[in-house]
């Protein structure tokens, strides 16, 4: 069958945020650029499109707005405490910890300016997460969270895209999975691959090729090869919360031409998924934004100690939990946690950020999000819900399928965690310690109940949630240099080869370290984006 083909000044390999920004920059150039996708043309834009919106900022408007002194040094050291970089001279470390650099230095000017200058706001207070557990985090808050989530996000990107004033230079291919790339007279010169539909194979030639096709973490197959030693063994259970699409497979294209691959066992997966009740992809998984004032347990009804509190190390939480026999968990709280404190991350249940309703979000921060707290106790089969504790309990044992769960031990625990609460200040329990930090920043004020008693009758039914670590993104990937060109075994960059996003580990096969900051994936998504097409003009 006869191949279809094309040629382009630059290909850029993956429709997604990273994609896009970089198609952009190219085309406010004057160059001729082709994207090829593999999904559908309603879903362009790719797993950003679902995201929350949070972008990692240091230096911003908001940030000064709240009396927040930030600085790139200050968020540089507690970038590479974080990620647990090794000494400054390490190989294995030199290209992410030069990216990191770059990413704090530059952030406020090419990302967050960058994107106000195209109509993008954010939320008026920076969120607080990541502030560190036994490893130091975040210092101050530097999560921002985009006015319209990331869909909204993706909406006016696209729509800067499709409306570009060069928009004739522009072609979109979708449906296309590019399975490997052309190498030509010493450099790479193009891509080949099929329709998703296997039906139709395709070329398309061009002077640069920018990969930006995300993760592995798509891939639940790969999650498990790759699972990091400190998580023991992968759950018998990983819910998938990445892009269907981000599998791998232009990894292996780039690792077959002798691009190097580097860190695939960091992953920055999460450990409070649940089970999406309208799933678009096999084993699709929703993450629970926890509730700092639930009762976190292990699978039989034990409170895991010290106790995990959403907020400080997301890492440390997904280790705890594959520590132990069976490697998931529940949650215990009662409807005014809930109401309260419930989230879920992403565009789908924020519809308030989202749709850019104050009045709505003014009225969920005041009176409770009633609507997200129906939609999962009503379809999300990991949600029990009860009068009274024993009932709960047999509730759990009966959705896990056995008796594992001991109605004595949930009561001692909820019992003695609420006995603290009466006792008030100074706190003998580390939940309610932390809980009274996060309390001092008014946007974690807006969200967490002030020191709420699990078992209190006055603020039932009760609720348990069955959780599972879900697979969310990929901080190892395809190594680049900080003009992100895809470097060989050697260290040498390979001619004509761009990597930028998730695909290349947010920047450097891994500019997180172990660990991130929280806002910069999206945030080193269009920053890596933006130094290829950079590159690529030069």
């Amino acid at each position: 069958m006869e191949r279809a083909q094309t040629h382009s000044d630059t290909l850029v390999i993956g429709g997604g945020i990273a994609g896009i920004v970089a198609a952009i920059e190219l085309l406010s150039a004057g160059k001729r650029v082709t994207i090829i996708d593999r999904d559908s043309e309603e879903n362009f834009g790719g797993l950003a499109k679902e995201s929350f919106g949070g972008i990692l900022v240091v230096g911003s408007d908001e940030q000064r707005r709240a009396g927040l002194k930030d600085t790139p040094e200050l968020a540089l050291a507690d970038w590479l405490a974080f990620g647990e970089f090794k000494e400054p001279g390490n190989p294995d470390e030199l290209w992410p910890r030069r990216w990191a650099e770059a990413y704090v230095n530059d952030s406020a000017g090419d990302v967050y300016r960058w994107l106000k200058a195209r109509g993008i706001g954010f939320l008026p207070l920076p969120l607080w997460v990541e502030r560190g557990d036994s490893t130091r985090g975040n210092s101050v808050p530097r999560w921002h969270v985009v006015w319209g989530t990331g869909q909204g996000l993706m909406r006016q990107l696209i729509s800067r895209l499709r409306g570009h004033p060069h928009s004739d230079l522009l072609t979109l291919r979708f449906g296309q999975r590019v399975e490997e790339l052309i190498a030509e007279g010493g450099r790479i010169a193009g891509c080949r691959g099929v329709t998703e539909d296997g039906n139709q194979p395709f070329e398309a030639r061009a002077d640069s090729v920018l990969v930006a096709t995300g993760g592995i973490n798509g891939s639940l197959e790969r999650v498990r090869r790759h699972w990091h030693a400190d998580w023991r063994t992968p759950p018998a259970t990983i819910l998938n919360g990445a892009h269907k699409f981000a599998d791998g497979t232009l990894h292996d294209a780039v690792q077959t031409i002798g691009g190097k691959l580097t860190h695939l066992d960091r992953m920055w997966n999460y450990a409070a998924g649940v089970h999406h009740w309208l799933p678009r992809k096999p084993e699709h998984g929703l993450s629970l934004v926890p509730p700092r004032s639930a009762l976190w347990l292990n699978w039989r009804g034990e409170r895991m100690l010290p106790p995990l509190v959403t907020g400080f190390d997301t890492r440390d939480l997904v280790t705890q939990i594959c520590k132990q026999e069976r490697q998931y968990s529940w949650q215990l709280l009662n409807r005014k946690i809930a109401l309260k404190e419930l989230a879920v991350s992403g565009a789908e249940f924020n519809p308030s950020i989202r749709d850019g309703a104050k009045l709505g979000l003014l009225r969920d921060l005041l009176f409770g999000n009633r609507w997200l707290l129906k939609e999962m106790t009503s379809h999300c089969q990991d949600f029990v819900v009860a009068a009274s504790l024993p009932e709960l309990v047999e509730k759990m044992n009966r959705l896990q399928g056995d008796r594992s769960v001991d109605i004595a031990t949930v009561n001692a625990e909820a019992t003695r965690y609420d006995v603290q609460i009466e006792n008030g200040e100074p706190y003998n329990d580390e939940q309610l310690r932390r809980i009274a930090l996060v309390r001092q920043w008014k946007g974690d004020r807006l969200r967490t109940c002030k020191f709420q008693k699990i078992l209190d009758p006055g603020a039932g039914p009760l609720i348990a949630i069955r959780e599972f670590i879900i697979s969310r993104k990929s901080l190892g990937g395809i190594q680049t240099d900080l003009d992100s060109r895809v470097l060989d075994l050697g260290g040498t960059a390979i001619p004509g080869l761009y990597a930028a996003g998730e695909a290349a580990g947010f920047g450097g096969g891994g500019m997180n370290g172990l660990r991130g900051l929280e806002g910069t994936f999206l945030g080193g998504c269009i920053y890596g984006a933006r130094r290829a097409a950079a590159a690529i003009l030069r």
